[in-house]
């Protein structure tokens, strides 16, 4: 399960004893995510997908809109249209 890790400003995936993860800079209204990052161990797997796609499931709860400041997030929005509600 994604876990938002508000300390470090990421969004957080546990698998396999390493953590695949997401940064993002909070503003008004709208959560930038910077950079995601997989451990190489894990690459392939799809766990970035599921780490992306737990944090728009948490940017929708929270009453936000996401600006994808990754080319992965941008991706990843163009290929699940079901989230373009929460896009910026």
């Amino acid at each position: 399960m994604v876990r938002n890790n508000t300390a470090l400003s990421r969004y957080e995936l546990d698998v396999d004893g390493t953590v695949a993860f997401a940064d993002y800079r909070l503003s008004p209204g709208k959560v930038t995510i910077t950079h995601t990052e997989t451990p190489r161990a894990l690459r392939g797997r799809g766990i970035a997908s599921k780490l992306v796609q737990g944090a728009l499931e948490q940017i929708r709860a929270d009453g936000l809109k996401v600006v994808a400041g990754c080319g992965f997030v941008v991706d990843y929005l163009e290929k699940h249209p079901e989230f373009a509600d929460v896009a910026a």
